[in-house]
């Protein structure tokens, strides 16, 4: 090994440590937050006495405003940096998960998980903005992958964690412990992270804001953006639907499972989450370095989540293959980030964070739909004598979204004949 490579690799630690650690804390609360509810969710509901299109409407709240936030966000950070819109982003989800801990009724509650949900809506867009400026660029699937991966431990402590602190501190308790992460965060990210890279070049001269907003509709109109996004945007927004809200409901209702086994089977699904993110960047980078079309990864993963989502809809309850198969729906299904990745690398730089906003956002308001459509084809039927949904509508519910990934699929097979040959940005 040459003294160069050593040196490089040294370079290349020390930026992980000091750039994509603290941005990873961010993205740490951004997991923990979403899954508070398919956690806590249950004990939200007999408080406030709400339906499962009550609960679907509240947990609907945050991602609402996490996709409404993606492109202003965006365009921010392409602004004025990740750095300084991240640590703001960071208080305003403390104030968020503050609100929720004082709610007194669900409205208050649905405000606070709304912006609890502004808050962390920069988690990835940070990480993506900050390591396309400073890492090269066949190293960004890959690390991506595992500050993604890093990210996800916060779904690790969502489930089981939680679980075990929920009886002591109370589901109010759980969100405040959220709100003191939040302001964590926000220091690290002020103390840790550089205000620009070595050699940054001289900032552009500034365009009116009309015509960096015009930007969008670049993205938006480029071929394989239209392309991919559908499909990309439904794998993922699966993960989040479930991962977010129904998986829990969905392990109770139709596996049978008690509070400690979902919340053990829920600890598999973020292993997944986890697993899906480092695996797909690793392979994704190898792909491309080896001269090959990396978007293969994120194909191979859509295949998965089909197949996955096909045998849950036979209702399996076998304890064992119940953490094998949800340990594989959140594995193949989490390919999103380096999807994300791969696409921003055919625009410009100074468009990364609008670039990953305009498909996250997509991702997010699909979750928006979904969790709250779930909801509604669920309160079709009776509710159980055991106060839950019946074990039909979530078959249902899941041939839906079958149907709808199908119909991503064939789009993304006949958009190169319906839109011609792809254009760089």
């Amino acid at each position: 090994m040459s003294a160069t490579s050593v040196t490089e690799g040294a370079r290349l630690r020390r930026i992980f440590l000091r750039v994509s650690l603290p941005f990873t804390a961010m993205s740490f609360l951004n997991q923990a937050g979403r899954i508070v509810v398919a956690l806590v969710g249950p004990a939200i509901a007999l408080e406030f006495g709400l339906s499962a299109s009550g609960l679907g409407v509240l947990a609907a709240a945050f991602f609402a405003a996490y996709a409404l936030s993606q492109l202003p966000i965006g365009l921010a950070m392409d602004l004025h940096g990740a750095r300084r819109v991240q640590i703001v982003l960071a208080l305003v989800a403390a104030a968020g998960f503050a609100l929720c801990a004082v709610a007194g009724d669900p409205f208050w509650l649905a405000v606070g998980r709304f912006v609890s949900g502004i808050g962390i809506a920069g988690a990835l867009i940070a990480v993506m903005k900050a390591h396309v400026q400073w890492y090269p660029a066949p190293r960004l699937a890959a690390v991506t992958g595992a500050a993604v991966f890093l990210g996800g431990a916060g779904a690790l402590a969502g489930t089981l964690p939680l679980q075990t602190l929920v009886p002591l501190i109370g589901w109010r308790g759980a969100f405040w412990l959220l709100a003191a992460l939040a302001l964590g965060a926000a220091v690290w990210i002020l103390l840790a992270v550089p205000k620009q890279p070595p050699g940054a070049p001289k900032p552009a001269p500034r365009r009116r804001l009309a015509t960096e907003i015009g930007e969008f509709s670049r993205i938006f109109a480029h071929r394989q953006f239209t392309r991919f996004t559908p499909a990309v945007a439904l794998t993922s927004g699966m993960v989040f639907t479930y991962q977010g809200l129904w998986a829990g409901p969905w392990l109770r209702d139709v596996a049978g499972l008690d509070g400690t086994a979902r919340a053990s089977v829920l600890l598999a699904y973020a292993c997944g989450m986890m697993t899906g993110h480092l695996s797909s960047g690793l392979i994704a980078s190898r792909v491309q370095a080896a001269g090959r079309d990396p978007m293969i990864v994120p194909f191979l993963g859509i295949a998965g989540m089909a197949l996955a989502q096909a045998v849950l809809m036979t209702g399996p309850t076998d304890i064992v293959a119940l953490h094998a198969l949800w340990f594989v729906f959140a594995a193949v299904g989490s390919c999103g980030p380096v999807a994300y990745a791969l696409l921003a690398q055919r625009f410009p730089p100074a468009l990364t964070a609008r670039v990953t906003t305009a498909m996250n956002g997509s991702m997010l308001a699909l979750v928006f739909v979904l969790q709250s459509v779930i909801g509604l084809i669920l309160d079709l039927w009776p509710r159980t004598a055991a106060g839950g949904w019946d074990p039909a509508g979530y078959a249902w519910a899941l041939g839906l979204t079958l149907a709808l990934q199908a119909g991503a699929v064939a789009w993304m097979a006949l958009a190169p004949r319906l839109l011609g040959p792809p254009r760089e940005a």
